[in-house]
């Protein structure tokens, strides 16, 4: 009997495992660059310039070349921009 339960335990925690990795790869997928929008401190990640490769970085609130991972379709909403506008922008 015991041996029945250790197989179900174990079974079950393999099948909640696959699932978790879905639901994070679904979460991933949903999410999308905003650049201009993160606040000084707050941004996800590097910027266009090179000049840092970490998140937590940015110097100043709203810089066009530090960004922050937003729900797909809402950065316009939050008057960000794109990837390309961002550099674009950058470069004038």
């Amino acid at each position: 009997m015991k041996s029945n339960a250790v197989v179900s335990s174990a079974l079950a925690a393999a099948l909640s495992l696959g699932l978790g990795a879905l639901s994070t790869n679904a979460q991933a997928q949903a999410k999308e660059k905003c650049y201009g929008i993160a606040k000084a401190g707050a941004n996800d990640c590097a910027n266009l310039s090179g000049s840092h490769s970490c998140a937590g970085q940015a110097k100043t609130d709203n810089d066009k070349g530090e960004w922050k991972y937003v729900p797909k379709g809402t950065c316009k909403d939050m008057k960000g921009l794109s990837a390309d506008e961002a550099k674009a922008a950058a470069k004038s």
